[in-house]
């Protein structure tokens, strides 16, 4: 049994859901895409937004980077806890397996490297941000030096850890 109104199906037994009647169109959805693509192809419209209508710039490359640093720490940190869970053994175990790789210290060095850019960057970015958060630094001087700051800082961070450990 189907009870119906002005083209609305309340309910139909078959489906057991509420159903409502399509309205034949016109043209098609494919005859509607071509047509898209036909104007925008004939008035040379690139396709937007496409990286390569846009000028590089140092804040766009930072925001880039900055995500890009957010996901790999967060996929790494959550790695190494899936593989701690996992594994046999414990950390000084795996810490000893490292040692006797004997690995040169210019390979050890780019490793911390590799670990501690990320970790510096995203974080002294990140208080970037806080203060973009209060309202200040938003002047495109402002906005270029403090991204000049905080890529020497991150360096020199990540320098100064990979010293120290």
């Amino acid at each position: 049994m189907t009870f119906t109104r002005q083209g609305i199906c309340l309910f139909r037994p078959q489906f057991g859901i509420l159903y409502r009647h399509a309205v034949p169109m016109g043209t098609t959805a494919n005859e509607e895409m071509n047509t898209f693509w036909a104007k925008n192809n004939k008035l040379n419209r690139p396709v937007s937004p496409h990286l390569t209508i846009y000028k590089w710039s140092l804040p766009m490359m930072m925001s880039i980077t900055h995500r890009g640093t957010g996901v790999g720490l967060s996929g790494g940190i959550s790695a190494f806890a899936l593989l701690a869970l996992v594994l046999p053994g414990n950390y000084p175990y795996y810490l000893d397996l490292i040692h006797s790789l004997s690995v040169g210290p210019a390979l050890l060095s780019l490793a911390k490297f590799g670990i501690a850019f990320p970790v510096s960057y995203h974080t002294l970015n990140g208080i970037r941000h806080l203060f973009w958060d209060s309202g200040k630094g938003f002047k495109i001087p402002e906005v270029y030096r403090s991204g000049y700051v905080v890529i020497v800082l991150s360096i020199l961070t990540s320098i100064a850890a990979i010293a120290y450990m």
